[in-house]
């Protein structure tokens, strides 16, 4: 007795189901914001100047503290418009997903050792471990992202190295290079390249 065979609809469907999934666990995360990166480097610039030199004052720390709370205020809207725009929303991206899990830990990281270094008397130091572990964020987030994103993690990891290297007092002006100069720039590719 010979099976029947399968209907062909059922088949291609069962082919078209496998190729979305395969298609959307290889695909690249680009909702990361050009506009909203240059807006960034933009309050990033005004911070330093605010803040002035390191100081190991509770003063110097709550300016940039206030600037990463704008930074994400800039960077979570810009980065739900462009998901939007581009027809994949964030809530069901596996790149998405991916991205945040490489590039939260070592955020959490740099939260960590910030009163780690306030207590140690080291808060002039903070800008070296802000900016490498940034840049390792962006560098292992950017591994599920368009190419762009890791080399710019490199960049603010080879900044943070050099900070670290520099005299302390020097520190507001590698945040400035860093967390303005490198987002604008980077940011200005990514908006023309990626579309926003």
């Amino acid at each position: 007795m010979a099976a029947r065979p399968e209907p062909i609809d059922a088949h291609a469907a069962d082919n078209l189901r496998f190729i979305r999934e395969a298609m959307t666990r290889a695909s690249a995360f680009t909702a990361i914001p050009g506009w909203g990166g240059v807006a960034m480097g933009a309050t990033a610039i005004a911070a330093a100047a605010v803040s002035g030199p390191p100081d190991n004052s509770l003063r110097w720390v709550m300016v940039w503290f206030g600037e990463a709370v704008v930074a994400v205020a800039i960077a979570l809207p810009t980065m739900t418009w462009k998901a939007r725009k581009s027809g994949t929303p964030l809530s069901t991206a596996a790149p998405a997903y991916r991205f945040a899990l490489a590039y939260l830990p070592p955020l959490v990281a740099g939260m960590v050792l910030t009163p780690v270094f306030a207590t140690l008397d080291l808060m002039a130091r903070l800008p070296g471990c802000w900016l490498l572990l940034y840049g390792t964020a962006l560098a292992s987030g950017g591994a599920f992202s368009v190419r762009i994103v890791p080399l710019m993690g490199i960049a603010f990891m080879a900044l943070g190295t050099i900070a670290f290297a520099a005299p302390a007092p020097w520190g507001h002006y590698f945040l400035a290079a860093g967390f303005g100069g490198l987002h604008i720039i980077f940011g200005l590719i990514i908006a023309r390249n990626y579309g926003g």
